[in-house]
């Protein structure tokens, strides 16, 4: 994997791992959609909105959103802008945040409070991703022009509709949460984290080919 833009020293090591023969044909299947939208709006040099939804905005759809912005810079797709929502607010879990951390992401805390604010930085000259938790259609997020991809079944199912979606994609994961409080804490998160990441890097991988 040759490297198109630096990211911080150790998420640039943990990029250098990734074996996208891991990822399942039924996955990359998947993620074809996906692949196929970026491509479309990078060939007619349009903005490229990507919105991770999920059920609570509290772990994989923010995963999904700072693996798929750190992948963007790394293979040097311009205009790629990343956010996340839920079908209800709550907080981007702890657990989340200290996961992207061990992998060498930057984060800094804004807020405190019920659902703080974090800053999380993936490259010394890039603006940090900021993370909280919000709902779909907050006014943080684009209102129109973007794919909504659904990374949990819960949400894909309770949300038959968009309101300005452009496209739907269905990418769900297996939720950390079920670890929560468990031994396996740590480990289940980081696999998790790193699936989510292997599989974003293998989609914006495939944007210039």
């Amino acid at each position: 994997m040759s490297n198109q833009n630096i990211l911080l020293p150790k998420i640039e090591s943990l990029v250098s791992s990734f074996d996208f023969e891991t990822i399942a044909k039924e996955h990359k299947d998947k993620l074809q959609p996906l692949v196929d939208f970026i491509r479309s709006k990078f060939e007619q040099q349009s903005e490229i909105r990507l919105n991770f939804i999920c059920t609570h905005n509290s772990r994989r759809s923010h995963l999904s959103q700072v693996w798929a912005q750190t992948a963007a810079h790394y293979y040097g797709i311009q205009n790629v802008c990343c956010y996340s929502g839920g079908t209800e607010a709550t907080a981007l879990f702890p657990k989340v945040a200290e996961t992207l951390s061990d992998s060498g992401f930057t984060i800094q805390k804004l807020s405190e409070g019920n659902n703080p604010v974090y800053a999380i930085k993936f490259s010394e000259n890039e603006a940090p991703i900021i993370g909280f938790s919000k709902t779909y259609d907050d006014q943080f997020n684009p209102e129109s022009e973007f794919a909504a991809i659904m990374t949990c079944s819960q949400a894909d199912g309770g949300c038959p509709f968009i309101a300005g979606a452009e496209k739907r994609i269905a990418v769900t994961y297996d939720d950390p949460k079920a670890f929560d409080n468990t031994p396996e804490q740590t480990e289940k998160y980081h696999e998790r984290s790193l699936q989510i990441a292997t599989e974003m890097f293998y989609v914006f991988s495939q944007i210039k080919k």
